[in-house]
């Protein structure tokens, strides 16, 4: 098996790694087929509680890696049906339940963006950078891109990035809402594992439906989204984890009232 995507487990908690740092973790077609198996693996296991996607070396993703494509004689075909592969495994965690961090240590570029927008939450170090560079060489947007982009930043940003040779910094990233939080770069793995560990001590599973409302949502009519509302909050509310929560809610605000 391919060591291009490393999965490491700690009780509830999955640890994702691009780990091909000679290549900037861009993905070939073989990383982009284990990255859909990984998703496909780790939402359906309803063991993991939460889920922290990282890299190896100095850069989180560039992407695709074109250069792979390009001496591999693929055909325009063949990218596609590697795009799809790709996608699929995106869509996969993205609209999980699985809560999802990124730790974002370095360069993130082209599809990167779309891998890393797959995170719910990504903390990036002071020394990231992003960066699009697909139109540089007559490429266009894949790996949800021209979706999770302008979601994440608003439509005006994404096209600033897409149409100008821009690369944005962290302090940038931040006011833009790219990233969630940007953090001294020795701290950027303590800080993704702070969160995973505070999304596994609380209500786990409702952080994760809490996360897949808001992403299914985007796709759907406000009546859909109002009706999945209702049904998981009452699904949520018959579990033993919930009304032990609720009572717990209950009998503190009764005191402090008192």
């Amino acid at each position: 098996m391919s060591d291009s995507i490393l999965v490491a487990r700690e009780g509830a908690l999955a640890r994702v790694t691009f780990n091909r740092p000679a290549y900037l973790n861009a993905m070939d077609f073989e990383m982009g087929r284990l990255w859909r198996d990984i998703a496909h693996d780790l939402t359906s296991d309803d063991s993991v509680g939460a889920v922290i996607l990282d890299a190896a070396g100095p850069a989180f993703c560039a992407g695709g890696d074109v250069l792979a494509m390009a001496t591999s004689q693929a055909t325009g075909a063949e990218v596609t049906e590697t795009a799809h592969i790709i996608h699929d495994g995106i869509r996969t965690f993205a609209l999980s339940h699985t809560p999802i961090v990124a730790a974002v240590q370095g360069a993130v570029a082209g599809g990167g963006l779309g891998l890393m927008l797959t995170a719910d939450y990504i903390v990036a170090s002071q020394s990231a950078k992003f960066v699009s560079k697909y139109a540089n060489i007559g490429l266009t947007p894949d790996l949800g891109v021209s979706t999770l982009l302008p979601a994440a930043i608003g439509q005006r940003r994404a096209l600033q990035l897409l149409l100008q040779d821009r690369t944005i910094d962290a302090a940038t990233a931040l006011d833009w809402g790219l990233v969630a939080e940007v953090v001294p770069a020795a701290d950027v793995a303590a800080r993704a594992q702070a969160i995973a560990d505070f999304w596994l001590a609380g209500a786990t599973a409702a952080f994760g439906h809490a996360k897949r409302l808001v992403r299914v949502g985007a796709a759907r009519s406000f009546e859909e989204n109002l009706d999945d509302e209702a049904a998981t909050i009452g699904a949520r509310f018959e579990t033993p984890e919930s009304r032990t929560r609720v009572a717990a809610f209950a009998a503190a605000s009764a005191k402090r009232s008192s």
